[in-house]
């Protein structure tokens, strides 16, 4: 009888890890929305004005006055959210540099920050966003501590002598010995390294972890300062988590240094900043318009990292200045948002980007959300679209395996660039706002004549979602720019047809009817005022 009970406490045990277990696969298909806790939402009745980045203190956001905005990130199509820190942080008197409000200062790992709540306000965050379906990743600090002093007192951490910690020595940038084993911070703020190649920091952390994920029921964690650690050291910690870890590894358009911390020795995703950095080089207004950037690092990137397609896609986070604060034109984001979402890789939209929050240098890339009002922008309303048709891409309805697809450049031009990635063609501009007239891209299909597409965003315009667009007699596409840079997402009609994603306007497009030869097949028929508008849409490109 007690070996039945034992062997029954087993398979519960093995039930509950995995139901908490979401791996790569699961998260390839998601959608992510970054919030640092202190700066998305407050409770009812607070003060909506006491909140000046440069301040760089608490202004009182917490894991419950996020679970009550959940509908504003839902309601834009995100199906999983990455918060900062919920570890215990410094919580001494003001540095010159503030408080820790973004949770990043770590004190004792296995503690929660009472800044912003209990254990189980995190827990009803976390069934709220489960109810929802959606997925939770938790920002977690492994590299460092943080200290006042370069002689701290280590009791109040979780590894309490200095024997469990690297001597100090300041960073020699470029040296990856130096990066992994010298101490990040300065001499204001110090961050002492923890030394991970050290049997009992491994031991502890890996028991650490696997419990934080199973208390919390999580679903993924964001490594912070991933490349500060040997590399050697996530596989056995991310084992222990039985997650996604999706690591931070800072750097340029180089993708080598990158590529090297993802892999089953490694990490399995890696946030793409070479990929950050070829779009600002390709996008950004005034800027180089250097599309040929983009095609460098995604052929790159397709040959040296073990899987493009779980990548970390972003235009801002909260370690690089906003986008607006660099580009001046709207459409300049509009289209660089498009590559996230459209390209391999899983896409992250930091919060405030959707209201076009332009902060420079941290601080001033922390602002708090709530003056914005939660409006429904315009680019709000393009990432709702966004998520809309790649929520529908990923899902079972659309009948193909659209997120592992790989991406193909197929045409790029002084004006843009347009790829494909399964039965999805998208056509991004670096021109900009202003309308061209004799400014196009010329796309080759390779599809046959009259095959029918439709547009599944407005583009950054508000209007013209679900037109339609039909291949030309040699298969091609022509997208002029009468109007302004707006990006184009053009999915095949045969699949749209499968769901609700511009539903009345592929059912009235599409028809059946039955050959001379008795066969039954789809074809692609419309009113000859419907094939004057296509003309003309896809000819003039009449917004």
């Amino acid at each position: 009888m007690q070996i039945l009970f034992c062997l029954c406490s087993l398979v519960v045990l093995t039930l509950v890890q995995w139901s908490f277990a979401a791996t790569a696969d699961q998260w390839r298909g998601r959608s992510i929305y970054q919030i640092l806790t202190d700066r998305f939402a407050l409770l009812e009745g607070a003060d909506l004005n006491a909140c000046a980045p440069g301040d760089r203190s608490y202004c009182g956001g917490s894991w419950n006055s996020i679970r009550e905005k959940l509908d504003y990130i839902q309601n834009a199509g995100f199906t999983a959210i990455w918060i900062s820190p919920v570890n215990q942080n410094y919580d001494g008197p003001p540095t010159p540099y503030g408080m820790p409000y973004h949770g990043y200062w770590i004190a004792d790992v296995t503690k929660l920050n009472a800044r912003f709540g209990t254990a189980e306000d995190l827990h009803a965050l976390v069934d709220a966003l489960h109810q929802r379906g959606m997925y939770i990743m938790v920002d977690i600090v492994v590299n460092n501590v943080m200290s006042t002093s370069k002689t701290p007192d280590y009791s109040s951490y979780l590894f309490k002598d200095a024997s469990y910690y690297h001597p100090y020595c300041p960073i020699q940038w470029g040296n990856v010995s130096s990066e992994q084993n010298c101490w990040l911070g300065d001499d204001i703020v110090h961050l002492p390294d923890i030394d991970t190649s050290n049997p009992e920091v491994i031991d502890a952390y890996r028991a650490w972890v696997a419990d934080f994920v199973q208390e919390y029921d999580l679903d993924g964690l964001r490594i912070d300062a991933a490349k500060h650690v040997d590399v050697s050291f996530w596989p056995q910690f991310c084992n222990s988590a039985g997650v996604f870890c999706m690591g931070e590894v800072f750097g340029d358009e180089n993708v080598d240094p990158v590529a090297a911390y993802q892999g089953p020795d490694a990490l399995a995703s890696v946030l793409n900043f070479p990929m950050y950095t070829a779009l600002q080089s390709a996008f950004f207004i005034p800027g180089d318009n250097n599309v040929s950037a983009l095609v460098d690092v995604l052929e790159q990137s397709q040959a040296k990292f073990v899987d493009t397609t779980i990548l970390g896609n972003f235009i801002e986070n909260h370690d690089v200045p906003r986008w607006r604060s660099k580009s001046v034109d709207p459409q300049s984001m509009y289209n660089a948002m498009t590559w996230t979402f459209m390209t391999d890789g899983i896409p992250i939209v930091y919060a405030g980007q959707e209201q076009y929050f332009s902060g420079a240098e941290d601080p001033y890339n922390r602002e708090p959300l709530w003056p914005s009002g939660y409006k429904n922008t315009v680019a709000y309303t393009l990432v709702s679209e966004l998520n809309a048709a790649r929520n529908f891409l990923v899902s079972n309805k659309s009948g193909i395996d659209w997120a592992s697809a790989p991406t193909k450049v197929m045409t790029t031009s002084p004006h843009g660039i347009a790829f494909e990635k399964g039965p999805v063609i998208t056509i991004l501009t670096t021109i900009g706002s202003p309308g061209r007239n004799g400014t196009n891209i010329a796309v080759q299909t390779g599809y046959t004549p009259e095959t029918l597409f439709f547009d599944v965003t407005s583009g950054g315009f508000g209007d013209g979602r679900c037109r339609q667009w039909v291949t030309g007699s040699a298969g091609h596409l022509d997208v002029q720019y009468t109007r302004g840079g707006r990006p184009v997402v053009l999915v095949r009609a045969d699949v749209l047809e499968r769901g609700d994603l511009c539903k009345d306007e592929v059912g009235w497009a599409i028809i059946h009817y039955e050959q001379s030869d008795g066969v039954s097949r789809r074809s692609k028929k419309w009113s000859l005022v419907g094939t004057v508008i296509c003309a003309y849409l896809s000819s003039l490109y009449l917004l």
